[in-house]
């Protein structure tokens, strides 16, 4: 949960837990003031909600002006990498979002924005990378890693471990509508929109719009 054996760092992780429901304009100044120095790097005018769960804090890396609002989960659990999960300037978590790289790497570039509930998450060295100025819905899933080996079967799908994908790439200028999901070893290029309940399985070409499942080509902006 922490990310360090350190007493002192534990002790100082625990206090700024305390400060996670506490409500109102109080608890926006406190978090402010406490919660930066848990981050491995926290710019100027970052926000953060209430009810917000931390893991592995000194891993993450938080530009300026970020917005994490209420119920977000950042979980960069990743002991290889001094920087697990990185976000750029001006982004905005909204509420429930759910950042995990757990044994991945994630980054958000400047300008983006994640909707309510969405999920992003890398494992087994299959990371999510996200570009600027890109708009995702609520309730979208992005992952890198996502799919167990399965060939086998004398032991379960977990034990036979994670395939490598290579992970996902969305880049600058993506528009991402509600409940959309984009699968490991896929990359959304440049201006692209993925229309609401798209599962895009594969790359989709600059300036494409796709829908359905799986997401095929309908249009072209």
């Amino acid at each position: 949960m922490v990310g360090s054996k350190r007493l002192l760092t534990t002790l100082y992780y625990e206090f700024c837990v305390w400060l996670a429901p506490v409500p109102g304009a109080l608890g926006l100044v406190l978090r402010k003031f406490f919660w930066r120095r848990l981050f491995e790097h926290c710019g100027e005018g970052v926000v953060f909600g209430v009810n917000m769960i931390l893991r592995h804090p000194g891993r993450i890396s938080l530009g300026d002006r970020v917005v994490v609002s209420d119920g977000v989960v950042l979980d960069a659990r990743n002991d290889r990498l001094n920087k697990v999960i990185a976000i750029g300037d001006d982004v905005m978590l909204a509420n429930n979002v759910m950042v995990s790289a757990k044994g991945g790497k994630i980054s958000l570039g400047n300008r983006t924005g994640i909707g309510a509930y969405t999920v992003i998450q890398s494992t087994n060295d299959c990371p999510v990378k996200i570009g600027c100025d890109v708009a995702i819905g609520p309730h979208c899933y992005i992952v890198g890693g996502g799919n167990y080996n399965t060939e086998r079967y004398d032991i379960p799908m977990w034990r036979q471990g994670i395939k490598d994908d290579g992970g996902s790439t969305i880049e600058d200028d993506v528009w991402l509508g509600a409940s959309v999901t984009v699968l490991g070893g896929v990359t959304v290029k440049h201006g692209s929109i993925g229309a609401s309940g798209a599962v895009i399985t594969h790359s989709v070409t600059s300036r494409d719009i796709v829908g359905g499942v799986p997401a095929q080509k309908i249009g072209q902006r």
